[in-house]
Formats: structure tokens, C-alpha cells, sequence
């Protein structure tokens, strides 16, 4: 009986299976992490005003920390899935042990520098006098889970680029519900206070990095993949990160100059912009998953040098990316009026927001490309090209945001100019993928 010719109909479907195989996890796994300071500040919230606003300020400064090396992750999952698709298994688990252990190394020297250094953190951050010895408190002890957070974005990073989301999903679920159990237990059962709420977080993060460990080194011994650290190994991972790293510092700068002219236009706008980045931040998510799935899947392609799956699995995320994009936009301009009363009841600020949350779902779309390509680009490890490309996009935002106060625009030209940012992102990363110089196939690039 002969076999079916391929067709460009069962092309997509194959796509398509492998992207909601690992699209879908790895969401689970995005919207698990969040809910770690979730669980934190509602636990602590109930100790008092000045513990909870020592936790937030706190837990701002650890989940920048954590974003910044974000790049362990992104990494590691494309130059594992290079190896997974050229075939060779004990290289993959090589190549994410070397990440492991710039983790371990990268969350050793945080430690050193940080411990002695939170008081002026938090002092930087302008606590009050009746916050500030609860964040430090904070701080100090979630500084030790520091290493363990690292190890986990490097772990993942293996597991994703071996082309499994499942196995990150569930460690995520279990560490939360330890979490939300440690806390409980902690705070009031032994009565440590905010420091019990910390140890918590400590304790979760120390299990999470211990399975993933498990994991991989079950997978290392079974592909007999040496687990020793390799010097030149742990070099070209941090080679390998740094562009990733300028990427990611980009963006954050992105975020914090439209934060500073948000609170320049006034109390409203910037009551009315949180609410916005954090309704942004929640449809990043479901983006980010895709992209994560484009990570994974254009390693493995391009490892296994198959060019031609590498443009049709870009091609249909990039549909993928489009349709969520709309989905998500239509989402939001119906459920508005459920959830912004959830955030605030303040006429003015309802009245600021909506003008601007309607920009943000037409530009939903945009952002579901710009995910996507984003993902595509670092699954081929083309991590120097991105960083260029979003210093490039930092510069033409960065006036445009600045002129915005000068120029008697409110928060609705602030989001314009969010906007703009990602349709400059849109078009770098476009011009990039049509190019086809990201294409370069192997088990190294």
C-alpha cells in the first residue's frame, strides 16, 4: 500500500499538533509563576499594611532579577533543540548541563553581591521608614533562592529544547501549591512572620530546582551525557546569552520609561497604566506560550538541517500569532466592562483607561507576530541579531515616549507610542525573517 503524498493541508495539521503540544504546557507553566507572589502577598497581606508593602517592593526587585536572566532559558532551549534535531541526545544534555551550571555559577555571584547590598536596594526603591525592616527582612532570605530560581529558568530551558512543556507545567503546579502550603504554615502556624512568608518561597524554589535536577540527570545518565562542568561549555552558554541579556534589558527599559511618563501625567493616568500593563502583561502570556513552542521547534529543524520545515513551521506560527492576536483583542474590547470594575471604581480613572485599552486591542494582533518571530529568531540562535534590533527599537521609542507629557498627550498617546514600539519590532524582526540569514542549519550555529 503506498503512502499518502505529503500535502500542504496535512503540512499545517502537523504544525499544528506540535505547536498546541508544547504551546499549551508552557502557558500553564508562564501563569504558574506569577501566582508564586500572588500567593506571597496574600498570606502577608493579612499581617499588616506596612508587611505588604515591604513585600511588594521586595518582590519588584526579585522578579527583576529574574527577568534579567531570562536569557538562561531562552538560551539553552535553542541550542538543545539544535542538538535534539541533528539527533544527538548526549550533546543536548551536555550543552543544558553547561546552562545549569552558569546558573549555579550567575546565582552564586547575585548572592555574594546582593546579600550585603538590600538595605540600599530597598532604600533605592524609596520604601518607607515602617516598610523598609520587612523588605529587607524579605529580601535577605529570598536572596538564598536566588541559585535554585536560576537553576529552574536553565532546567526549563533543557526540557523545553528536548521538546517536552509538560514536565516544567507540572513541576510549576507543584511548587505553587508548596508554596501556598509553606506560607500558610510558616507565617502563622510557626508564627515567623513576613520571614516565614520567605523561607516559603525558599523552600519551593530549592524543590522545584531539585526535580528538574532529577530529571535531567536521569536523562544524562540514560544517554551516558557527562554531568561534570565543562569550562568552554559554561563559556559559549554565557557567549551565547549576552545578546539575549542586552535584549532583555532593552525591553525592561521599554517598560520602566513608560512607567516614569505615566506617573508624570498624574495620579490617574498611573493608577489607570497599571491596570492596562498588567491586563498587557496577562495577553503576554498567551503569546509568549506560541513563542516558547517557536523556540523549540525551529531548533529541532534547523539542528536536523531541514530548511524547508523550518520556513513552513514560521510561516504557520506566524498565522498562529495573527489569529490569537485577534482573538485576544476582540477579548478584550468585550470583557471590559467585567473586569476593569474588578480593578477600580474611580469615574476618572475608568474614563482614562478605556480610550487607551482600545488601542492595546487593535494592537494585539501586531504583538502576536512580534511574539512569534521573537521566538522564531532565538529558537535559531540568531540572539546578536535581536539585540540590535530592540536597541533599535529602545531608540525610536524613547523620545516619542518622553514627548508625549511636553506635548499634552495623555495615557491614550502614551499606549500609541507602545504601539509604535511594537510596530518597530514588527518590521525589524519581519525584515530579518524574510531575509533568510537567520536560517543556519546544523547542530551548532
Amino acid at each position: 500500500m503506498t503512502q499518502a503524498p505529503a500535502t500542504p493541508k496535512n503540512g499545517r495539521r502537523r504544525h499544528d499538533r506540535e505547536i498546541i503540544a508544547l504551546a499549551v504546557p508552557a502557558f500553564g507553566a508562564l501563569v504558574a509563576e506569577p501566582l508564586f507572589v500572588m500567593v506571597d502577598s496574600a498570606v502577608v497581606g493579612h499581617l499588616g499594611t506596612p508587611q505588604l508593602a515591604g513585600l511588594g517592593i521586595a518582590a519588584a526587585l526579585l522578579m527583576t532579577a529574574v527577568s534579567i536572566f531570562v536569557f538562561l532559558a531562552y538560551a539553552t532551549t535553542a541550542a538543545v533543540a539544535r542538538r535534539v534535531g541533528a539527533g544527538d541526545l548526549p550533546a543536548a544534555i551536555r550543552q543544558g548541563m553547561d546552562g545549569i551550571w552558569l546558573a549555579l555559577l550567575l546565582g552564586a555571584a547575585v548572592v555574594a553581591l546582593a546579600m550585603p547590598t538590600a538595605p540600599w536596594l530597598v532604600d533605592v526603591f524609596g520604601a518607607s521608614d515602617t516598610a523598609t525592616p520587612y523588605a529587607i527582612t524579605y529580601l535577605r532570605i529570598s536572596i538564598l533562592g536566588i541559585p535554585a530560581m536560576l537553576v529552574v529558568l536553565a532546567a526549563t530551558g533543557v526540557l523545553r529544547g528536548l521538546q517536552d512543556t509538560r514536565t516544567p507545567l507540572y513541576v510549576a503546579i507543584a511548587g505553587f501549591t508548596a508554596n501556598a502550603a509553606l506560607n500558610v504554615a510558616l507565617v502563622y502556624g510557626a508564627g515567623l512572620g513576613i520571614a516565614g512568608s520567605a523561607w516559603g518561597t525558599v523552600i519551593a524554589q530549592a524543590g522545584m530546582a531539585a526535580a528538574y535536577l532529577v530529571v535531567v540527570i536521569r536523562g544524562a545518565r540514560k544517554h551516558d551525557a557527562s554531568l561534570r562542568p565543562d569550562a568552554a561549555g559554561i563559556r559559549a552558554s554565557a557567549r551565547a546569552g549576552v545578546p539575549l541579556l542586552i535584549r532583555t534589558l532593552s525591553l525592561r527599559a521599554v517598560l520602566m520609561i513608560a512607567t516614569a511618563v505615566a506617573a508624570r501625567l498624574g495620579d490617574v493616568d498611573i493608577a489607570a497604566h497599571q491596570i492596562i500593563l498588567s491586563l498587557w502583561s496577562l495577553t503576554a502570556f498567551a503569546l509568549d506560550a506560541i513563542a516558547i513552542a517557536g523556540q523549540a521547534i525551529i531548533g529541532r529543524y534547523l539542528g536536523a538541517d531541514d530548511e524547508k520545515g523550518a520556513r513552513e513551521a514560521c510561516r504557520r506560527m506566524v498565522e498562529w500569532g495573527i489569529g490569537c492576536g485577534i482573538v485576544l483583542g476582540v477579548l478584550i474590547v468585550l470583557a471590559r466592562p467585567l473586569f476593569i470594575p474588578l480593578f477600580t471604581s474611580d469615574p476618572s480613572v475608568k474614563d482614562a483607561l478605556l480610550p487607551a485599552l482600545l488601542v492595546v486591542a487593535v494592537s494585539q494582533p501586531i504583538a502576536g507576530v512580534v511574539f512569534v518571530l521573537d521566538g522564531v529568531l532565538m529558537g535559531a540562535g540568531d540572539g546578536r541579531y535581536l539585540a540590535w534590533a530592540m536597541l533599535v527599537t529602545l531608540a525610536v521609542f524613547a523620545p516619542v515616549a518622553l514627548l508625549v507629557p511636553s506635548l499634552g498627550g495623555g495615557l491614550t498617546a502614551l499606549w500609541w507610542a507602545m504601539t509604535l514600539m511594537m510596530a518597530v519590532r514588527l518590521i525589524t524582526l519581519w525584515l530579518r525573517t524574510r531575509s533568510g540569514r537567520w536560517i543556519v542549519t546544523g547542530a551548532t550555529r
